[in-house]
């Protein structure tokens, strides 16, 4: 059995039906018999949980299975389906649908593969079911004529939604669905289109939902309104681990609306965070203003936890004293110790990288009404599957009984790989009785996130006498993202932190890493390309630090250390494999597309830097003009990205595009800060999203046209976008920036 036939007998095939209208219906079978049994297969009540539904008018209907964030996959995924089947994409319709999975078994499953979305795994983790997915139904199409024209399979061909003879013959899919619906599938998996016949995967689609978004009719989780539903606000202890130490409500209860108040607690300090963030008190009213009203009634003292005394200049001089001693090893190649005494010359650096926040333009929120046997979640999510553990966590309803519907995400940005929204929700709405939709506003979530992780980095280099860099260390002193997660040992903390196989593991023979954990009581997660966005800029920039110091042309060094092009192994998300000849690549197109080497006016300047995240290469170039009194322009912004095969090449422009923008707003203006153990910020006053005007005006993407299988491209923008701008800041000016965010340094070393 080939590789793909073995992916997608591990999982589901397709079962055939036709519904009471006439359509064909196929969705993926529970189990590999169930389609294969005498009996037909029953059609589903709720037509969102079809995959493919083939209308007798020939209208395609394919279910969207992942969350919709941004990145895409409710139209890249039903692409890559629609593909197979030789659908007309113009004559389809995409529906989200809910969360599935198969509690049947000894192990749940995903009934039409993973759901989830993070780590830019969407489109690798769909690329082989849904291609068999749609090839199952290219199938069934292909033998129904087959047997209406009395004539072999193999002399049908199909395209745009019809079955084709040689000879002029054509029938539409719609006219075939009667015949399909009695025939049964093949054990095995059926055969794939090659490549060269794509008419859908690698060409540039508009987003299926572009009309209902420009005109307001997107359903995302702050548009959920539900019949009886109530409206609930939280009042959570702002410092890390506090609890309530008194609590007057009766004035909120006084308030017009308001229904009722409740304490939702939360985990203890130092146990792991499971469901809700923090302690609490939920405000339950009519509408949002009377709950917000309530909540502004309120009286509550807080105890300041444990980590009363946290600040960001604490965390500063405790990196500091970190760093003077050895931490964790977690790699250590050759002997960078004996390439440090016998080093010609060494380069040393050391860069901050602050928390900061996801700030997505819509805030958490979540409707959820848990009944004494079952309970309904319907929100704005990354991991459906995480909210349906959240709410059986708190409540004790069977997870099978817990339905799940996702809708449009105003972003996610790894914020929603966290339920703790959902559980808020679920705890109300338990206490109550009522069916609850929970609302998040700003200073929520400014102050209740699931920070990106903090740290100072120190690197050394080691070069020999023609200026070769042949030793590496890169050492960290960070607060891990693993703070507080479920079975994760100590030892293991720094896993999320730094990835050993990252550019310039095997190409330098002497290397380190090490790591020192940071004590802090701030919670941390997941934040788009995670350590990646910091390590990057890290690395990035240092290499342009070595080739300043040693007078060496930055692309020079970068491809020097790349060395002849090879396959390297990765261990990390993203591998297996990693390849140098890839990132050459990338890095070459934007140094060419940017001009790379010419002569620039006073003030001007041209960064680089290319990284591998996730599975994709990205690389950045930027042209940036800087005046005499430190404003900064974009004067050109280059982007190359290779993902492997491109599935919709106008949706990776708008990642990459997107994903520039989030790094630069990041690195210019972004930055958590603490004082007396809990967050300052409220609000975007202090908390700067950059403005249109701050950004550039365009960004040039460039796509690597590749056979490779395809990965994700939702966070391969981010990564170089800072080391980039850093790098072009010194060519520019001479200022090297190790200190992000940028805001005022680059005025205030030029005034």
């Amino acid at each position: 059995m080939n590789a793909l036939a073995a992916v997608v007998s591990r999982r589901q095939f397709l079962q055939v039906s036709l519904s009471a209208s006439g359509a064909l219906v196929l969705s993926p079978a529970a189990t590999r018999s169930a389609w294969a049994a005498d009996a037909p297969a029953p059609v589903p009540e709720n037509p969102l949980g079809l995959l493919i539904r083939i209308e007798p008018d020939n209208r395609v209907v394919i279910g969207a299975t992942g969350a919709e964030i941004g990145q895409g996959v409710k139209t890249s995924l039903p692409m890559i389906l629609a593909e197979e089947l030789d659908a007309d994409w113009s004559l389809v319709t995409v529906e989200q649908m809910p969360l599935s999975i198969d509690f049947s078994g000894e192990q749940p499953r995903w009934r039409w593969g993973a759901q989830g979305a993070g780590g830019s795994t969407s489109i690798p983790d769909g690329w082989a079911e849904l291609r068999q997915f749609g090839a199952q139904g290219r199938w069934l199409m292909r033998e129904s004529a087959a047997a209406r024209w009395g004539i072999a399979p193999a002399e049908v061909r199909t395209r745009d939604g019809h079955a084709w003879h040689r000879d002029g013959r054509k029938l539409s899919y719609g006219e075939l669905v009667a015949e399909a619906s009695k025939l049964t599938l093949p054990a095995e998996p059926v055969p794939l289109k090659d490549p060269s016949e794509y008419r859908i995967i690698g060409r540039p689609r508009r987003v299926v939902d572009a009309e209902e978004i420009v005109t307001g009719r997107a359903r995302y989780g702050i548009d959920v309104y539900e019949p009886d539903a109530r409206t609930a606000v939280m009042l959570r202890c702002p410092y890390f681990d506090g609890e309530i130490a008194s609590l007057d409500d009766s004035a909120a209860r006084a308030v017009a609306g308001v229904r009722a108040v409740v304490v939702v607690h939360g985990p203890k300090p130092g146990e792991p965070i499971t469901t809700n963030l923090a302690t609490g008190v939920a405000v339950v009213a009519d509408d949002t203003w009377s709950a917000l009203k309530g909540r502004e009634a309120l009286r509550v003292e807080w105890t300041r936890g444990p980590f009363a005394g946290e600040s960001s200049a604490a965390l500063d001089r405790q990196c500091t004293e970190l760093l003077k001693r050895t931490g964790l090893v977690v790699r250590n190649d050759g002997n960078f110790d004996a390439a440090r005494l016998d080093a010609a010359r060494i380069v040393k650096a050391r860069y901050r990288q602050p928390y900061v926040s996801h700030a997505p333009l819509e805030a958490p929120c979540a409707f959820v009404h848990v009944m004494p046997d079952r309970a309904r979640v319907v929100a704005p999510l990354q991991q459906p599957g995480g909210a349906q553990r959240a709410v059986h966590t708190v409540t004790g309803i069977p997870r099978p009984a817990i339905s799940v519907e996702m809708t449009r995400v105003g972003g996610g940005f790894g914020r929603r790989l966290t339920n703790d929204f959902v559980a808020e929700a679920a705890l109300v709405s338990k206490a109550t009785g009522w069916p609850i939709k929970l609302v998040w506003t700003r200073t929520d979530d400014l102050q209740h996130d699931f920070f990106r992780p903090f740290g100072h980095h120190e690197l050394i280099a080691t070069l020999d006498s023609g200026n070769r860099v042949n030793g590496w260390t890169h050492r960290l002193a960070s607060a891990s993202k693993y703070y507080r997660r479920a079975g994760v040992k100590p030892e293991d903390m720094w896993g999320p932190e730094l990835y050993p196989d990252d550019f310039p593991a095997y190409l330098v023979p002497n290397y380190r890493l090490e790591w020192h954990a940071v004590t802090s009581g701030i919670p941390r997660g997941s934040w788009r390309a995670p350590a990646h966005t910091a390590n990057a800029f890290v690395v990035q920039s240092f290499v342009d630090e070595i080739a300043h110091a040693t007078k060496q042309d930055p692309l020079a060094l970068r491809l020097a250390m790349y060395g002849p092009d090879r396959v390297l192994d990765y261990a990390q998300h993203g591998g297996p494999k990693f390849s140098t000849a890839r990132l050459r690549t990338v890095l070459e197109r934007v140094a060419h597309e940017i001009g790379w080497g010419r002569k620039l006016p006073r003030g001007r300047g041209i960064g680089l830097a290319a990284h591998f995240t996730f599975g994709g290469y990205a690389a950045h170039a930027m042209e940036i003009s800087v005046s005499p009194q430190g404003e900064l322009g974009f004067e050109r912004v280059v982007c190359a990205v290779d993902v492997g095969r491109p599935v919709n090449p106008l949706g990776i422009s708008a990642q990459m595009q997107g994903g520039t923008i989030d790094g630069l707003s990041t690195a210019l203006n972004l930055e958590i800060t603490i004082q007396d153990g809990r967050v300052q910020q409220s609000n975007f006053d202090g908390y700067p999203l950059a403005m249109m005007g701050q950004m550039p005006k365009d960004m040039e993407v460039h796509i690597i046209h590749s056979a490779e299988s395809p990965s994700g491209c939702g966070e391969m923008g981010i990564p170089t976008a800072a080391p980039a701008l850093a790098n072009a800041i010194f060519a520019a000016t001479g200022v090297r920036i190790r200190n992000l965010p940028i805001r005022s340094q680059l005025v205030d070393a030029l005034t």
